[in-house]
This record gives structure tokens, sequence and C-alpha cells, in this order.
């Protein structure tokens, strides 16, 4: 009912505009102000239509089916779920309760366990500065990984800067960190191991339930940020053996802004929050839950359930694919990270002899990426390919393609044809392209500097 009114209030607000084919999801929008008869001009930059959308990892369309869901908390149902004297009150509470339980089942855990927060970097701050505070006074050392999300690095380099140490785990070049490293790295003061389930730039599937059996052994809290692995790989917190899990909403096709942390309760974990208010959220995290979010997070986790098994099977088709097209008609790509161990709707390519800002201009009608979209305004190399040990130059041709749910191989086709046309165009006007395919080593050439 609530979808059906606001489709009749677009309808009749937009007669007249000219209503433009979505990418992904076939959906009634307003007509942007950018856009013209010719095509569309933003930033300076003008392309005939819409992109098609291969950037999964940064965020998700929201599926249809979590929007139908989400409409009557905000039409009629829009009750404070804190409030216990009336109806209003009492309905968004059910289903926010309902909510917790969703996202509980899709991870193994109890709805007791979930804390809805407005996303993982919220999470990951709870639960890194959190734990290492409530414990500061015999626990003082934080080990990670090198190719953490950037709110991970940032929350213990704070850590840091408070007197704690924090070691930073190398990764070999398949992007999968060492255990017998970590192993050795457990001190008797280590109060958290920090280390992400799927990795947001390159898709790599670190092996968590091995480095749960280690924290286990060593008694060390483990806490993962799980916002790539939620609703695209099987997670289970028992045979995990974490402590602390971060999770997002707008990763799995659901709203942005509401994310949620699992905290073990046996053995149970303790956090120091991170914000002080109402006491909502047994007090870890103050503030109004915001019913229609926590409400979309539930559906998307709901729907992930039913449907993970069979987006998986057609997302690994479209994959193959995507790398099968592109390797056959050019040479000199690489993978970057496992492909053995690696969320298969994550392709992270490097263009050898390329230009990687050069490439990224020319895939207008492509929404990819170089990297993590936290990162991106940044002309750096993406730390995360550093630390595999990828040449500068080659971390700079990388262009992450990030494969969904809504996602069709039509799309497919047409990237695969824009990235090899761009290029080839690319290689054309490089020497050093030449100079290979003349038989020349490059690496063996002494530059001379002027």
């Amino acid at each position: 009912m609530a979808s059906k009114l606001l489709r009749q209030t677009l309808t009749k607000t937009y007669t007249t505009a000219v209503i433009r084919r979505f990418s992904t999801v076939a959906a009634v929008a307003s007509p942007s102000e950018y856009e013209d008869p010719t095509g569309i001009t933003m930033k300076g930059v003008k392309i005939s239509g819409r992109p098609l959308y291969l950037d999964m990892q940064a965020t998700t369309p929201v599926d249809p089916r979590v929007l139908d869901s989400m409409l009557p908390f905000y039409l009629s149902r829009y009750g404070n779920p804190h409030s216990r004297t009336h109806l209003y009150g009492w309905e968004s509470e059910t289903a926010v309760e309902t909510a917790r339980a969703q996202v509980a089942a899709l991870i193994g855990a109890s709805p007791k366990e979930i804390v809805f927060t407005s996303g993982a970097t919220e999470s990951n701050n709870i639960s890194i500065k959190g734990v290492m505070h409530f414990y500061k006074d015999k626990k003082r050392h934080v080990i990670t990984t090198q190719t953490e999300h950037k709110c991970v690095l940032d929350s213990c380099r704070h850590l840091q800067q408070e007197g704690f140490e924090v070691t930073y785990l190398p990764v070999g070049s398949d992007g999968l960190i060492d255990l017998d490293r970590l192993r050795k790295e457990i001190r008797p003061d280590t109060g958290l191991i920090s280390v992400m389930a799927v990795n947001n730039e390159i898709g790599v599937v670190q092996p968590v339930e091995e480095i749960g059996k280690i924290c286990k052994e060593f008694n060390v809290p483990f806490h993962t940020d799980a916002a790539q692995a939620l609703g695209k790989i099987k997670v289970d917190v028992e045979k995990w053996n974490v402590s602390l899990m971060s999770l997002s909403g707008h990763k799995i096709y659901g709203p942005k802004g509401v994310g949620a942390l699992y905290m073990r309760r046996r053995p149970r974990i303790r956090v120091e929050p991170q914000m002080n208010g109402g006491g909502q959220e047994r007090g870890i995290r103050s503030g109004t839950v915001p019913t229609p979010l926590v409400v979309g997070i539930g559906a998307a986790c709901d729907l992930a359930m039913k449907e993970m098994e069979y987006d998986e099977k057609r997302i690994k088709g479209l994959q193959e694919r995507l790398l099968n097209g592109i390797r056959e008609k050019i040479d000199g790509v690489v993978v970057n990270g496992s492909m053995d161990r690696r969320y298969v709707g994550n392709l992270n390519l490097s263009f050898a002899y390329v230009e990687g800002e050069s490439l990224l201009m020319g895939l207008k009608e492509v929404a990819v990426s170089s990297g993590s979209a936290c990162t991106s305004a940044s002309l750096e190399p993406s730390y995360v390919l550093r630390a595999l040990g990828v040449d500068e130059d080659m971390a700079h041709t990388s262009i992450r393609f990030g494969i969904g749910r809504f996602t069709t191989e039509e799309e497919i086709d047409r990237a695969v044809e824009l990235t090899v046309k761009q290029v080839e165009k690319l290689r054309e006007m490089s020497p050093l392209y030449e100079m290979v395919k003349d038989g020349i080593d490059i690496k063996q050439i002494q530059w001379a500097q002027h």
C-alpha cells in the first residue's frame, strides 16, 4: 500500500518528464537536473546516459522488496520504538525486534547479541576503541592487518596516540595473512585481534575460522569487519569464534545509514560505549533507533538468507564472463588478490602499460572505481595493493569491478567492450607498450635523469 502511494505521487509529479531507464534496477525516480535531451553533464563530464553500475563494493541499490518493507514506517507506522505507552511505539518496537532476529539469523547469532548502529564504521570504532578502553588496565596491544578498511586502521592509530601498541600484520601477494606469523605476534597483553573477513578492495576471503581457533587458544577476543561478507558468503559466528563483528546495511541491498554490531554473550565481551545518551541498545549505542532503516537491514538480511546461494552462482558466471571477455581480447591483465579464496562479486584488475586515471576517465559509461570509495579522492596508489607487493605503476592501473544481484549479462558485455576499447586506445599512445611489443625488457633499462 505504501509503495503504491509513493508510486502514484511520483507519477503525478513527473508525468511530463522523460524517465530514463536505470542500468540496474528499474525504478521510477525524478529526472536529474543535470540531464538534457542530449545526455547528462555533471562535474564537467558529459555522457550520453546513466552509466552502467559496476561498483557494488562501494554501495548497492536498495532491493525494491526492502524498500516496500520500509515505507510503512515512514508514512503511517512512524512511532518511536522507545515509546512504551501507545500503539505507535509498540508496533515500531516489534518491527525493530523482528529485524534484530533477521540479522541474527543470517550470522547464526542470538538476537540479544545484535546492537544496531549507523554502519560498519561505527561498529568498528565501538569494537576496537571500546574493547581496548574497557580492558586498558591489563591489555595494551592490538593486532590487525595492513589491508584493513581505513576506519579500522584509523581507530588503531587513535589508540597508538593514547599509548597502546598495535601490530600491523603484512599479507602475502595473494592478500592473505600468515597464520604462523599471527600466532607469533600474540602477547600476554594482547587485548584484541581484528581481521577483515572479505577485503573491500580485492575481495579476498581471510581464513577467519582458523584465526578464530588461534584466538580461542590464546583467549584473545577476535573482531572481524564483515561488511563485505554479510549476505555474500556463509557467516557463522560460532564456527568463526568471533567476539565482535561489524555489519553494514547498504552493502547487502539495504539502506544507507544503518549497520549492526554482533557482541558475543558467552563468553561475554565488554566494551566502553563511544557515545553517551539515553542508554538505548543496552547502553552500548545511545540514540533513537531509526525504525525504517533497521527494518530495511532486517529485510535485506532475510532476503540474503533465501537468495545467497542463487546470487553467488549467478554472480560467479558474470565474473567469469567479464574476466574471460577482457583476457580474450587484451594481454597484460593481472588479477589482484587470490582467485581461490575470493568473493566472486569482486574483480580487481590491473592493466599493464596503461595510466590509471586516464583509464578511469575513459570509462565514463561504466561506474567503477580504483579502490575503496573512502579513499578514492586520493591520487596515491591503493595501500591495499601496495601491501600485496604490487608495483606502483601496476597499482595505479587497477580497476575494481563490483558485480551484484541486479547486474545483467548485457552490462557485463558492454563493460568488456568499453574496457578493451579504452585500454587499446591508451596503449596505442604508450611508448612503453611499443617497446614491449618490440621485445625490449623495460625493467632492464637504466633510465637517465635530467
